[in-house]
């Protein structure tokens, strides 16, 4: 039995391939238009001993109501590597921005967002909020349970020169999450990502919320960043804050409040107000 080998034709080939540029051409635009009227991206960045999961609730409301959002992983080995990572991470991503910090990660988006116009809003979720010069730990306060509750170990390649803080487990609900289900916090505890000691020593060198309006949520039930440290800093940054009855995750515990002040800090972005007209 023979078989016959069909070779296509070149004109098919061209043919196809034009027809290949004009439907991406076409989605680009279609894209670019939907671009020019759609909500701004919400950039979440996590804190220490936590990670990016931690926005899932918050991610899957926003999602609902047509926000695009980017939830990358913080490294959390230096205040300055850290910060140049999220700077990277915004630069890549076009159009208008709601930057949202919790934690250890409101001290990088500080930095992060200096300088970057397509950052329109800041929301801080029970975070620091440094000044120049400023560290996280001096700014936890003497009444933080953190500095009782924490754990150091030496791991390669840090060795002597810098350890990784954990939050001992059987203390970690009641310091990180006291208002999450005991199953919840257990699960929370075992998979937390540390954080390097050098990155909470090491100053703040910008300040975004110096010219990018912000936002703040405080949890008045948080052993982490004490409620009185969260308003002094907000305050001082000229955030309007809302207050709830929260532990450090709000979250996680009460994802709806912290989803509705990310859409109250986007809803005063132009794109935002360009799509709703």
């Amino acid at each position: 039995m023979s078989t016959t080998t069909r070779t296509i034709p070149q004109a098919w080939l061209a043919a196809a391939a034009i027809g290949l540029v004009a439907l991406f051409a076409a989605g680009s635009a279609s894209t670019a238009n939907l671009g020019q009227t759609a909500k701004p991206t919400v950039v979440l960045v996590h804190g220490a001993w936590a990670d990016a999961s931690g926005w899932n609730g918050v991610i899957a409301e926003l999602h609902e109501d047509g926000y695009p959002v980017i939830a990358p992983a913080n490294p959390l080995r230096s205040l300055s590597g850290d910060s140049a990572y999220i700077t990277s991470v915004l630069a890549q991503t076009p159009g208008p921005i709601v930057l949202v910090g919790h934690s250890y990660g409101g001290a990088v988006i500080t930095n992060a967002a200096a300088g970057n116009p397509n950052v329109k809003a800041l929301v801080y979720v029970d975070a620091f909020i440094p000044d120049v010069g400023e560290n996280v730990l001096a700014l936890a306060g003497a009444d933080s349970k953190v500095a009782s509750s924490i754990e150091f170990k030496a791991i390669p390649p840090f060795g002597p020169n810098d350890v990784e803080a954990y939050i001992k487990q059987d203390l970690f609900r009641s310091t990180f999450a006291a208002d999450v289900s005991p199953r919840t916090a257990a699960l929370m505890a075992a998979e937390q990502r540390p954080l390097a000691l050098a990155a909470g020593a090491e100053p703040t060198t910008a300040t975004a919320w110096s010219t990018i309006p912000s936002w703040a949520i405080v949890g008045l039930e948080d052993r982490t960043i004490p409620p009185a440290q969260q308003l002094f800093m907000a305050n001082r940054a000229g955030a309007k804050v809302v207050e709830i009855h929260s532990s450090h995750v709000a979250m996680i515990s009460h994802p709806d409040a912290v989803t509705r002040l990310v859409e109250r800090a986007a809803a005063t972005t132009t794109a935002y107000r360009r799509s709703t007209r």
